[in-house]
């Protein structure tokens, strides 16, 4: 997600600064912008001078503070990981500029949470976007307990600067987004649980039946199933409604580390340079519990 929303605010005109820790992740950070933009390139949709402006306006760091020290706004996108998004929320009020409005990429977790490690709640706020973020033209803007109107104005603005189509909401647990998306890939997970149908019927259903584009199952290997855990998870413990507990499958799949696409298996199996689809040997159509 980081990689794609610096590609997006680089091919915009927007001067980035993209930090993470590890210099290996910089570099493949990199080399999937370049590689993302070359495949606009060759639909038609930029030109090789705008490919080589965008490329140039990224700069990378390894330490937050040289990278965020005059920024107007930080963009987190670290994972879902609560403990770890509030360490990163105290140290930009630390190192970042008074006028520095702080977003979240998060997919479920809190707002008006996130805030409270600053001294800034006012203009602190929700961004989310879609994946892949190049693409896809929704970004969910959250407004948290204590995010001020002109912080939501300058973010829906700004997000249409960069041509999407931003939905303020408000801050409850998965916003709109994850509250109604990970119920459905949830009891897909239970439809395959409980031996109903295979993944490949499962989505086939989904995708003929509702003109899906992806069918649940794929799309939870697409998110990452850990993801989808975490999210539930929060919904879980923030409505307390049983509604939102995950299926035991899926945690069992995250625990034995079948993560989907980016782990190599999860409800399908992936193949470094193949885009065929082939459902994982843990799974036929008459055998979905495990």
């Amino acid at each position: 997600m980081g990689n794609g929303i610096a590609h997006v605010f680089a091919q915009y005109g927007f001067q980035v600064s993209l930090v993470d820790v590890d210099e290996k992740a910089l570099d493949r950070a990199l080399r999937t912008i370049s590689k993302n933009l070359d495949r606009q390139l060759s639909k038609g949709l930029l030109s090789e001078m705008q490919k080589d402006r965008a490329l140039e306006k990224i700069v990378v760091f390894t330490k937050l503070q040289d990278g965020v020290q005059d920024t107007d706004l930080v963009i987190e996108a670290a994972t879902e990981n609560e403990a770890l998004k509030l360490k990163i929320f105290r140290d930009l009020d630390q190192y970042c500029p008074e006028k520095t409005l702080l977003a979240s990429n998060t997919s479920s977790l809190s707002i008006t949470r996130l805030a409270s490690a600053t001294n800034r709640p006012d203009k602190v706020v929700g961004m989310h976007f879609m994946n892949p973020v190049p693409m896809m033209k929704l970004v969910e803007v959250i407004r948290g307990y204590s995010t001020s109107e002109g912080t939501v104005s300058s973010i829906v603005a700004l997000s249409q600067k960069l041509d999407k189509e931003p939905v303020v909401v408000n801050d409850y647990p998965g916003f709109v987004a994850n509250r109604i998306l990970m119920p459905m890939i949830n009891e897909a997970i239970y439809t395959l649980y409980e031996g109903v149908a295979g993944v490949e019927e499962t989505d086939s259903i989904m995708k003929l039946g509702m003109a899906h584009p992806m069918g649940p199952l794929q799309l939870a290997d697409f998110i990452g199933l850990d993801v989808c855990l975490a999210i539930l998870r929060v919904l879980h413990t923030g409505f307390g409604n049983p509604k939102y507990a995950p299926c035991p499958l899926l945690v069992n799949m995250v625990e034995a580390g079948a993560l989907g696409r980016k782990s190599g298996e999860g409800f399908y199996q992936y193949k470094q340079d193949s885009k065929e689809l082939q459902v994982s040997s843990k799974f036929n159509t008459d055998q979905g519990r495990r």
